[in-house]
């Protein structure tokens, strides 16, 4: 294999002695970025060790950095990593100290290191966690029409019954307006209950009620329709990653990439018949 390859199959592989190895490595320097990231922002902490936070948010962004470009150069269609939805982040999670030494004032941008925990779940690309992880992204997708449509009729029945209750309880009672009262049903319905308005007259408070039996069902109903798509779903432990276009969702003992038909188990020969 070219050094590309061999970076390739450490960085983005995890059924190999060394990926794993990386993998581990990755995900200590992400949880002690997060940590770094908790304890600056506590004030009398980070008074009292902010050159030290300062040092380690260095070798940590240097890290980064450098796995970034290996990303980029180990790949042959680097585009298709940098545009992607990690790709994104992983450049985003980067850059905020070196903006912070460009621009003054961006020290807020500093918040944006607390992407790097979305890191971690491209690391569970390890056996155990690849069907796993497949399966809920799957079950989600597949899930969005109904979720959606529900969500449109909690929307619909919220600004009904706030409709209703500034009519029945009035701005004498605290709705003082029909956003007022959507805002009511809302909290209501998602038994958050603030308590900072809350019904008086009978008929308010039989609405009231009624609502707040109604909101059980909205915690049951998109758990119901997660979970009916998920049992429909066939876990897969492919960890491979395409070296040619980085696309990582293959079936079980897949010999090609779906996406670019590139060799997976890749020999020299499967790779000059591929090029040919």
């Amino acid at each position: 294999m070219t050094w590309k390859e061999k970076v390739h199959e450490v960085i983005y592989e995890a059924d190999t002695t060394a990926g794993k190895a990386f993998d581990v490595v990755l995900i200590v320097v992400i949880l002690a970025s997060l940590t770094l990231v908790v304890l600056d922002s506590v004030e009398s902490i980070s008074l009292k060790y902010h050159n030290l936070f300062v040092t380690l948010e260095w070798i940590v962004t240097i890290f980064f950095t450098i796995e970034y470009l290996l990303r980029i150069i180990s790949i042959k269609q680097p585009k298709n990593y940098i545009f992607s939805f990690y790709g994104i982040v992983d450049f985003l999670s980067t850059i905020p100290l070196y903006i912070s030494l460009i621009f003054a004032g961006s020290g807020a941008l500093l918040s944006l290191r607390a992407l790097r925990l979305l890191r971690v779940f491209r690391v569970f690309k390890l056996a155990r966690y690849t069907g796993a992880g497949s399966v809920v992204s799957v079950a989600l997708k597949r899930s969005m029409p109904k979720i959606l449509i529900f969500l449109y009729s909690i929307i619909i029945v919220a600004f009904v019954s706030g409709t209703i209750m500034y009519l029945v309880e009035g701005p004498e009672n605290g709705y003082t307006s029909i956003p007022i009262g959507i805002y009511w049903t809302i909290v209501t319905l998602t038994t958050v209950g603030f308590g900072d308005i809350h019904p008086v007259t009978p008929l308010g408070q039989f609405i009231a009620t009624l609502i707040m039996l109604l909101g059980y069902g909205i915690i049951a109903v998109p758990t119901g329709i997660v979970t009916a798509e998920m049992t429909k779903e066939n876990f897969s432990r492919n960890t491979q990653v395409c070296y040619n276009c980085g696309e990582s969702q293959h079936k079980d003992n897949a010999e090609f990439c779906h996406k670019c038909g590139y060799p997976l188990n890749k020999s020299k020969e499967d790779i000059e018949e591929h090029e040919n």
